[in-house]
Parts: structure tokens; C-alpha cells; sequence
């Protein structure tokens, strides 16, 4: 799941339009985020199995990014971050801050869609959740296509931004799309992990850049 979670971003977005929708991407990428760099750390491992080429399911264990009680204390985190960093804007505090926790936490409730049970409640000898929607790959990419596609439309409705800009928005969030199909159905396997979590930072950075640069209004448009 990587685009369904922009799709998630976009739709939390459109709620509150006086605040850049790439922070709310970005807050939905949030556990993505924290994963990889642990990853990169050695705090978290993700391991590509022999059977990858037929699955492209890697087996995590990321109980501190990606498990239930981690992801309510980043979601809290996140909260927290947002209501400091909106202070500029007191009668939008506490709206902003729910908004992310709510994007930050999305991020997890999406995840245990798709993920086989290997996401922990609180720790990795605890229960692990997982629906395994990935089992029936055709299905989940369906599901996260009509997820970005939704969240895609709600945010362009009235989103008050130039038609350029819509086309340009529109065009990165399909395009993005098309991308997490191809390496979900006929990619090759990644060399390693660590090359898995530095391409997969590099691109979560680069399209929240390109989301938050396309979505900027003219300052009168965002009172």
C-alpha cells in the first residue's frame, strides 16, 4: 500500500483546505517513513522472501513502526506536532492536529488491510493482525486504486486551484499510481533492504515535494 495511503492523505485534505494537503500525505506516509529509516538504522527488519518474483509480498517485522500501539503513539505524535505547528492559526489548533493524527493513523488501518498477519498489537511477541488482502493481489490493487482515485476527487473538488495545476495533481497521483501496480505485479525483486528503504524514502520525498508544491493557492485563497 503506498498510493492508497496518498489517496487517504487527499481525502483528509479536502476537510481542511487552509493547511497544504502535502502535510496530510505526508502524515499518511508517516509509518512508511518511520519504517524505512528504521530499517536503515537496523531497528526494523524487512526480509525478501525466495518466492518474492510470485508474491511481492516482503516479510516485515516492524512492531515499532507498524504495529497498533506504535502507530496510536506516532498518531499522538503527529497530533501534537500539528497543534504546535499551527499556532499561528489558534481557532484551527485543535481541528488541524485531529486531522493528522487521523491521517497518521489511517496509515495503519489501511496496512492491516492489505498485510499478512505480521502487524503487532504492541510488541513482536503479541498478537499480530493482518487481513492479507494481498493474497488476492488483483482485489487490494482495486482497493487502493478507487482510494487514491476517491481521495483524488475529493480534493480537486473546489480545491480553488489553478487548471493547470489540477491537470498537473491529477496527472502525479495516476502516474504514481501506475508505478505501485508495476511494482506490485511484475517488478523484480529489490537487491537488497536497504536499497528497498532508500529508494522508498527518496520516493515518498519526492512525491509529497511535488504534492504540496502543485497544491499551493495564492495566500488570499487559503483565508
Amino acid at each position: 500500500m503506498f498510493v492508497g495511503h496518498i489517496g487517504a492523505g487527499l481525502a483528509i485534505g479536502s476537510v481542511e483546505r487552509r493547511v497544504n494537503v502535502g502535510a496530510f500525505v505526508a502524515a499518511a506516509l508517516l509509518l512508511d517513513i518511520v519504517l524505512w529509516s528504521f530499517v536503515l538504522l537496523g531497528r526494523e527488519s524487512v526480509v525478501i522472501p525466495a518466492d518474492f518474483a510470485r508474491t511481492h509480498q516482503p516479510e516485515f517485522d516492524f512492531p515499532f513502526s507498524h504495529g497498533l500501539a506504535a502507530a496510536i503513539a506516532w498518531s499522538t505524535l503527529a497530533g501534537a506536532f500539528a497543534w504546535i505547528a499551527s499556532a499561528r492559526l489558534p481557532a484551527l489548533r485543535v481541528r488541524v492536529a485531529l486531522l493528522a493524527a487521523a491521517a497518521v493513523f489511517s496509515h495503519w488501518l489501511l496496512d492491516v488491510l492489505v498485510h499478512r498477519p505480521e502487524m503487532p498489537v504492541a510488541g513482536a511477541d503479541s498478537a499480530m493482525l493482518g487481513l492479507a488482502l494481498w493474497d488476492s493481489m488483483a482485489v487490494a490493487l482495486a482497493v487502493e486504486a478507487a482510494l487514491v482515485v476517491a481521495g483524488l476527487l475529493l480534493y480537486v473538488r473546489d480545491s480553488g486551484l489553478a487548471r493547470r495545476r489540477t491537470v498537473a495533481l491529477a496527472a502525479l497521483v495516476l502516474v504514481t499510481l501506475a508505478f505501485t501496480v508495476a511494482g506490485m505485479t511484475i517488478a523484480p525483486p529489490p537487491p537488497s533492504a536497504q536499497a528497498m528503504a532508500a529508494t522508498s524514502l527518496v520516493t515518498i520525498a519526492v512525491v509529497v515535494a511535488l504534492i504540496g508544491w502543485l497544491a499551493r493557492r495564492p495566500p488570499a485563497a487559503t483565508r
